[in-house]
């Protein structure tokens, strides 16, 4: 079976860390070979360019310099970790990629969607993901986990209007990529979030088995 590429995505608080573990069970089932890597970071360079872009400290950064920072963190990303896996076969499973960009830059920062598309052409023209998992939630249910595990970093400290912004970026992004895009009410239950997000999988894996 060939590699594939996975990419679950959300706003703050949609429980993107905890469904990974999900993911990662149904894999385990199919004996699949897989590598579960996040942007921005997955690099020694990308970690470095992560600590820059959450920090919570007081620092200027234009949401030019900070969509551009994320593509750098990308390129360096893409060429060391994720296309390398993908050429063994093995799986990705990655925490944010390009839509993150769209939906916090774009809409959220409300920078030019051509100009991302250009940079996405740009650093990745022959890689997008098989399949993406868009977790939704409502910004004030998002917000209150958030604010519950304190500690909050530069984009957590966003304010509401921002992201409902995000939410409506990937809402956008979901209906206009739906071939690739499953969107999951996140809100619900944890344990039924979780078996939606496995069944999803499980279902992926079997159509890689059978085609």
């Amino acid at each position: 079976m060939s590699g594939k590429f996975i990419t679950i995505e959300g706003t703050e608080g949609a429980g993107k860390s905890t469904n990974l573990s999900s993911i990662e069970k149904v894999l385990n089932d199919f004996d699949i070979s897989y590598i579960v890597t996040r942007e921005p970071g997955g690099t020694a360079v990308g970690e470095e360019l992560r600590s820059v872009l959450l920090k919570n400290e007081s620092i200027n950064i234009s949401g030019q310099t900070e969509l551009l920072l994320m593509f750098a963190s990308r390129m360096q990303h893409i060429n060391d970790v994720i296309k390398p896996a993908l050429k063994l076969n093995k799986w990705v499973i990655c925490d944010r990629f390009t839509d993150a960009s769209y939906a916090y830059q774009g809409y959220g920062r409300q920078l030019n969607l051509s100009f991302i598309s250009s940079l996405e052409n740009l650093v990745h023209p022959d890689l997008q993901p098989d399949l993406t998992l868009i977790l939704d939630v409502p910004v004030n249910i998002a917000m209150g986990r958030v604010h519950d595990r304190g500690n909050l970093d530069r984009f957590e400290q966003e304010d509401v209007a921002f992201f409902n912004r995000v939410r409506a970026g990937y809402k956008e992004i979901a209906k206009n990529n739906i071939d690739r895009c499953r969107e999951i009410d996140a809100s619900k239950d944890l344990a039924e979030v979780q078996a939606l997000v496995q069944h999803i999988i499980r279902d992926f894996c079997k159509k890689q088995s059978n085609s």
